[in-house]
């Protein structure tokens, strides 16, 4: 592993990423975060961890302090986590990857299955098209006030469109944080969040590009690597679409978590911690 604990910076096409490493001698656990396009926020699942694993989160292109530079595709966000693991020196690691990181997991692993140790999945953009985004936008709508849904509605379909500012997509994001919960009435305040509209557009086309050349599902089938998805029951993504990722996959298996909606760490502590105990036994 990297001799320095903290911060470091992993070199990639268009300029560098920034990453941290923490936690002690164990294991190495590369974490990627949601977004596309979004700020890294998932330093407390990592504080999770830290007691038995060593952990490796960056910040994925498109925000500041990584580079804001492109491209935005699959192909190169896969490149992006290798180089990190390459920064770190971690020859294999276990990979946690949460939504669109959990999505962006599921690539990583047949392209690099020899790089990876397990994988855990966790409330996922899903493998089968389009991977519960349709349920995602229309149950956000349904568990937000209407008149507010509409704006949210109008702020993303320009973000989609790569028209949007930052600040509008940040507005939209706020709009439909609570509904990302299993009680919206009592959902944590939205983080501090920085956006890439291009990157958010342009990755989401990339996405579905894959969807439609149907990638994963005809090259999951042949993944060997060890994989547990852990999906919030009340998730705005329904756990049907994680269960049909886990599927395609020979082996992997899937926990539904009650009471838990997008972010299982937070609404169900040790959720994922427990997942990835059970894969690295």
């Amino acid at each position: 592993m990297h001799p320095a604990f903290g911060e470091f910076r992993a070199g990639v096409a268009g300029g560098s990423l920034t990453a941290w490493q923490t936690g002690g001698g164990g294991p190495a656990v590369l974490i990627l975060h949601g977004g596309p396009g979004l700020s890294d926020y998932t330093a407390p699942l990592a504080g999770e961890l830290e007691d038995a694993f060593s952990v490796l989160r960056f910040q994925q292109r498109g925000v500041a302090p990584s580079t804001t530079s492109g491209p935005f595709e699959i192909r190169q966000h896969v490149a992006d986590a290798i180089a990190v693991l390459d920064a770190a020196g971690a020859e294999r690691a276990y990979v946690i990857g949460h939504s669109w990181g959990g999505h962006l997991a599921m690539h990583l692993a047949v392209q690099h299955a020899e790089r990876l140790l397990g994988v855990v999945i966790a409330d996922p953009l899903g493998a089968v098209p389009d991977g519960g985004a349709g349920d995602l936008g229309r149950n956000l709508t349904e568990r937000t006030p209407p008149a507010l849904a509409a704006r949210a509605r109008e702020l993303d379909e320009r973000a989609m469109a790569g028209q949007g500012t930052a600040e509008e997509a940040l507005e939209s994001l706020a709009i439909v944080w609570p509904g990302y919960f299993s009680a919206p009435d009592k959902a944590p305040p939205t983080p501090p969040l920085g956006i890439s509209v291009e990157c958010y557009a342009a990755t989401f086309a990339s996405v579905v590009w894959h969807f439609e050349q149907k990638t994963l599902e005809c090259s999951l089938p042949s993944l060997r690597v060890p994989a547990i998805f852990v999906l919030g029951a009340a998730s705005p993504i329904p756990p049907e679409h994680g269960i049909a990722s886990a599927a395609l996959i020979s082996g992997a298996r899937y926990r539904v978590e009650p009471d838990c909606g997008h972010f299982p760490w937070l609404e169900r502590p040790g959720s994922v911690r427990r997942a990835l105990e059970e894969i690295a036994r």
